[in-house]
C-alpha cells in the first residue's frame, strides 16, 4: 500500500540544497520518490509501504548528516486501560507503527504515552486504533497544585517571564539580523563622513573587533552549510557566501597585519555588511515564505479544539481530537460546528463561505450534511459525527492543497537543471575574474574584490524560490475562491485552453429537476389500457434506490402523493440509458426515448409542454429479467416530464468565457429539446445531446482532433471519461468523487461562473511563475558580469543578492491579490 509522509527540513538556503536533499533521500531504501519543496521547506517522502519507525529515524539522519535539520514534533497523552508490562511493548509497538511516528514511550505508572513524529499527526486515527486494542486514550491531566504551590508558581513565573523572552530574542531569528547590523553600521562611518567631507575611518582594531564576531559568529550557519555542501561535492548560495566574504575577510587581514603599508585598504566592512545584509534578506525572505502560507493557516484555523458531546445523556466539553464516528455534538448559535456529520435534530442557517466560497448561508435540517469549521448562525443542531480527522473535509482540503505545492510544474524542470550547474559556473567565473584583474592588471586586491562581489551577487536562491513561492501563494489563494489545484502541470495547460466543455445537468442547471407532468399511453398494442397501470407506483417502485436527479424528482412526488413503493428483484442500472428490473412478475423498463427507441419502441407526441424538459419513459416486457430475450415484446406505459432549472450564474459564465475568447460548448445525454433550450437560452457557441458516456468522450476526441485545447467541466460519474480525455479537467462541487478524480481542478461549490475564474487563477499563477523566471535569470545576467568588470562592491553585490529572492517572493505574494476580471454587463 503506497504511503507518504512529510518532514519539515530547517537550513535549506537554495536550490542546490534542494537538489541535493532529494537525491541523499532518494538514496535511502524503501523510499520510492522525494520531494522538497524549498519554499515550504517541506520534504514528502513516497513509498510503495508505509516507512517504519527505524526507515524514518534513518531518513531524520540521513538529513542531518547533509547539513540540515529536521523538526521533530512531541506530544505526549494519557492512555488507560493497561494492565501489565506486555501492554506497555504492545502499545509501543502499536503507535510506531503508524505512519510519521518515530517513537513511542509509555509511562506504565503515570499512565501516559509521548510520541516524537514528523509532519502532522492524525489523533482521531490515533485514538481509534488504540480503542481497537482495547485501550482508550485521553488528554492528559495536569498534575493539581496547591494554594502555596499556585502563590510560588505565580511569582518565579513573573520571575521567569522576563528570563524566558529574553531567551527566546536570542533564538530567534530576528538576533542574527539585529546583531549584525549593530556590528556593521559603525563600519560605515567612513563612507557617511565623506558626504560630509570628515574622515571617520576607525583604527584597524576596532575594524577588526566589529567584524569578526559578524564573521564567525553570526555568519557561522554560512560555514557549517558550506562544509557540509563540500562533503556532499555539490554547491550552494551558503558555499558562495562563506567563500566570498572569507575572501573579504581575510585579504583585511593580511593588509592590516602583513603588507607593511602605513594606511592600508581594509574591507571589513564590506565582508560584514555582506552578512548582515544577506542574513537581513533571509530573514525577510522567511516571513514572505510564510505568507505564502496563510490560507492553509486560515483552513488549519476554522475547526475548533473542544466540542460539546452527549455522554449517558449529558452534554459535555471534550477535545474533538478524540471524537469518534457516531459521536452526537451540540452546536449553539454563533458557533462553529467542529466535525463533518449529518443534521440530527434542529434547524439552521450555516456559514460555509470559507470552506466553500459560498457567500450566502446555507439552510441546514434533519438530514443535512454538515462541514467541520462552518459557523452555525442562528440554531441549535444536533449532529452525527461521519468524518474525523485526515478523513474531515477540512484535512482533505488541506491536503489537496500542500500535495499541490509539493508538486513541480514542468517549467521547474529547467529552473533545476540551471540550478545544478549554477554554483560551479559562478565559482569558474570568479577564479577567471581574480586571474584576469591580477594577472592582467596586477591589482590583486581589486581582482580578489572584484571576485568577492562576483560570490556573493549570485543568487540561486531566487532561481529556487520562482516557481514554488508561485505555487504556493496562487494555490492557496485558489482554495480561498473555493478553488483545489489538484494537478499543478495543469496551470500551464490552462494557459491555452480554447474551448471549455459544459456538462448540463448539475453544472450549468441545478441538478435538482421537479417532475411537472406524467401520464400514462393511451393504448397498447394488445388493447389494454394503461390506465389500469399506476405508472407513478412502479416508477418509484423501481427508482427507489437510485441516487439520479431524475430519479429523486419522481421519488419526491410520488411520496407527496403517497404512493407507496413495491418490491423490486433484478434491479440493474444500464449506464447512460436508465434502470430496469421485475416487479409484480413483470419486468419493467424507465430511461431515456433514446433507449426506448433502440428497443423498436415509437414514441408518440406528447401533449404536455416539453421544451427545455427531461422526458423519461417507463416501458415494459412480458416475464422477468431472467426469462427475457428479445426485445420485440416491449411496449410504451407512461412517460415523466422533469424541468430543471438553469443557475442563476450560467449565464455570466458563458459571457466570461467568450469574453476570453474561448469557445462554449455543452455535452448532454438529455434529450434535444432540453438541450436546445439550455443552449438558446446562454447563447452557448455548439451542444451536442442524447450522448453516452463514451460519445462524451468521443466528442471531446473531435474537438481535439480539430486543434482545440479542451477544458471539461463536469460532475457526475458519466462525465469522468470525458473529464479524463479533456486536456484539463474541472470538477464541479456538486459532483461525485469519481468525477473529482478524474479532474486537475475542483471546484468546491456548484457555481459555473467559478470555471472562468479558475482559468484567469491559472494564467496569472503560471504568468506569475515565468515573471519570477525571468528576474531571476536578469538579476545574475546581469549582476554577474557587472561584478566581474569591477562595477559592483562587495556590499551593493550582496544587498542586490538578498533583495532578489525577496522580490521573487513579494511579487508571488502578489497572487494573493488576485480580483477575476468582471465580464461586461
Amino acid at each position: 500500500m503506497a504511503s507518504s509522509v512529510q518532514m519539515q527540513v530547517l537550513g535549506m538556503t537554495c536550490s542546490s540544497c534542494k537538489t541535493r536533499l532529494e537525491k541523499v533521500l532518494q538514496r535511502l531504501e524503501g523510499i520510492s520518490s522525494a520531494q522538497v519543496n524549498l519554499a515550504s521547506e517541506i520534504a514528502t517522502l513516497e513509498s510503495a509501504e508505509p516507512l517504519s519507525a527505524a526507515a524514518l529515524t534513518t531518513a531524520v539522519q540521513a538529513v542531518r548528516d547533509a547539513g540540515f535539520d529536521v523538526l521533530i514534533n512531541q506530544q505526549a497523552f494519557g492512555i488507560s486501560g493497561m494492565s501489565c508490562t506486555s501492554c506497555v511493548r504492545r502499545v509501543e509497538k502499536l503507535l510506531q507503527g503508524v505512519a510519521g511516528v518515530l517513537k513511542a514511550t509509555v509511562n506504565f505508572a503515570a499512565e501516559t504515552v509521548s510520541l516524537e513524529y514528523l509532519g502532522e499527526l492524525d489523533i482521531a486515527k490515533l485514538s481509534s486504533l488504540i480503542a481497537d486494542a482495547g485501550y482508550s486514550l485521553t488528554q492528559p491531566v495536569p498534575e493539581p497544585t496547591s494554594a502555596i504551590g499556585a502563590e510560588l508558581s505565580q511569582s518565579s513565573a513573573q520571575v521567569n517571564l522576563g528570563v524566558t523572552n529574553i531567551l527566546k530574542f536570542f533564538e530567534s531569528p530576528r538576533w542574527p539580523v539585529v546583531g549584525s547590523m549593530l556590528l556593521s553600521l559603525p563600519l560605515l562611518l567612513p563612507m557617511l563622513g565623506m558626504l560630509f567631507g570628515h574622515d571617520w575611518m576607525l583604527p584597524a582594531f576596532y575594524q577588526w573587533l566589529l567584524a569578526t564576531p559578524v564573521q564567525f559568529y553570526f555568519g557561522a550557519k554560512f560555514y557549517k552549510a558550506a562544509w557540509g555542501a563540500l562533503k556532499a561535492l555539490v554547491g550552494n548560495m551558503d558555499l558562495l557566501v562563506a567563500l566570498g566574504t572569507s575572501a573579504a575577510y581575510g585579504l583585511s587581514l593580511y593588509s592590516w597585519l602583513w603588507s607593511g603599508q602605513h594606511h592600508p585598504h581594509l574591507y571589513f566592512e564590506s565582508s560584514s555588511l555582506v552578512i548582515a545584509l544577506v542574513l537581513f534578506g533571509k530573514y525577510l525572505e522567511l516571513q514572505a515564505k510564510h505568507k505564502t502560507t496563510d490560507a492553509l493557516k486560515a483552513l488549519a484555523a476554522l475547526r475548533p479544539n473542544l466540542a460539546r458531546v452527549k455522554r449517558a445523556e449529558q452534554w459535555q466539553q471534550e477535545s474533538v481530537d478524540l471524537l469518534a464516528k457516531g459521536d452526537i455534538v451540540q452546536i449553539l448559535p454563533g458557533e462553529r460546528i467542529p466535525v463533518d456529520g449529518v443534521v440530527l435534530a434542529g434547524q439552521s442557517n450555516v456559514d460555509e463561505s470559507l470552506i466553500s466560497g459560498e457567500s450566502l448561508p446555507v439552510l441546514k435540517t434533519e438530514g443535512s450534511n454538515t462541514i467541520g469549521g462552518a459557523i452555525n448562525l442562528d440554531g441549535v443542531l444536533e449532529v452525527s459525527a461521519t468524518a474525523l480527522g485526515a478523513e474531515s473535509a477540512i484535512a482533505k482540503i488541506m491536503r489537496q492543497v500542500e500535495h499541490s505545492q509539493n508538486e513541480k510544474p514542468p517549467i521547474q524542470a529547467l529552473a533545476d537543471r540551471i540550478s545544478s550547474i549554477f554554483v560551479p559556473v559562478v565559482l569558474l567565473v570568479a577564479l577567471v575574474t581574480l586571474l584576469s584583474w591580477g594577472l592582467a592588471f596586477g591589482a590583486w586586491s581589486d581582482a580578489i574584490i572584484n571576485a568577492v562581489s562576483v560570490l556573493v551577487i549570485a543568487c540561486p536562491c531566487a532561481l529556487g524560490l520562482a516557481t514554488p513561492a508561485a505555487i504556493m501563494a496562487g494555490t492557496g489563494t485558489a482554495a480561498k475562491l473555493g478553488i483545489l489545484v489538484k494537478d499543478v502541470s495543469a496551470l500551464e495547460r490552462a494557459q491555452s485552453i480554447s474551448m471549455v466543455v459544459f456538462d448540463k445537468t448539475g453544472t450549468l442547471t441545478e441538478g435538482q429537476p421537479t417532475l411537472r407532468y406524467y401520464g400514462a399511453v393511451d393504448t397498447h398494442n394488445d388493447g389494454r389500457n394503461a390506465d389500469a397501470v399506476d405508472v407513478l407506483s412502479i416508477a418509484a417502485s423501481l427508482l427507489q434506490h437510485s441516487e439520479h436527479p431524475l430519479a429523486k424528482a419522481i421519488l419526491s412526488y410520488a411520496k407527496a402523493q403517497a404512493r407507496s413503493s413495491l418490491p423490486v428483484a433484478s434491479f440493474t442500472v444500464v449506464a447512460g440509458r436508465g434502470v430496469r428490473g421485475d416487479c409484480n412478475n413483470q419486468h419493467y423498463l424507465l430511461g431515456s426515448g433514446l433507449w426506448m427507441q433502440e428497443l423498436g419502441l415509437s414514441l408518440p407526441p406528447l401533449a404536455e409542454p416539453t421544451a427545455g424538459a427531461s422526458i423519461s419513459w417507463l416501458a415494459t416486457m412480458p416475464g422477468v429479467l431472467t426469462s427475457v430475450e428479445s426485445t420485440t415484446d416491449a411496449r410504451l406505459l407512461g412517460y415523466f416530464i422533469c424541468h430543471d432549472a438553469i443557475k442563476p450564474t450560467a449565464q455570466m459564465a458563458v459571457r466570461s468565457l467568450q469574453q476570453m475568447n474561448i469557445k462554449v460548448v455543452m455535452l448532454t445525454g438529455d434529450n434535444y429539446a432540453s438541450a436546445s433550450e439550455v443552449a438558446e437560452k446562454l447563447g452557448l457557441d455548439d451542444y451536442k445531446a442524447e450522448l453516452l458516456p463514451q460519445a462524451k468522450t468521443a466528442a471531446i476526441k473531435q474537438f481535439q482532433a480539430a486543434g482545440h485545447q479542451v477544458a471539461m467541466v463536469g460532475d457526475g460519474i458519466n462525465d469522468a471519461p470525458a473529464l479524463a480525455q479533456a486536456n484539463l479537467g474541472i470538477a464541479i462541487g456538486t459532483g461525485t468523487d469519481v468525477a473529482m478524480q478524474a479532474a486537475a481542478f475542483c471546484i468546491m461549490r456548484g457555481d459555473p461562473n467559478t470555471v472562468p475564474v479558475a482559468i484567469q487563477l491559472a494564467s496569472a499563477i503560471y504568468s506569475k511563475i515565468k515573471q519570477n523566471l525571468f528576474w531571476a535569470f536578469i538579476f545574475n545576467a546581469i549582476g554577474i558580469p557587472a561584478a566581474a568588470f569591477g562595477m559592483l562592491s562587495p556590499v551593493v553585490a550582496g544587498g542586490a543578492m538578498a533583495f532578489s529572492s525577496v522580490f521573487v517572493i513579494s511579487n508571488a505574494l502578489l497572487l494573493q491579490k488576485f480580483k477575476p476580471v468582471a465580464t461586461p454587463s
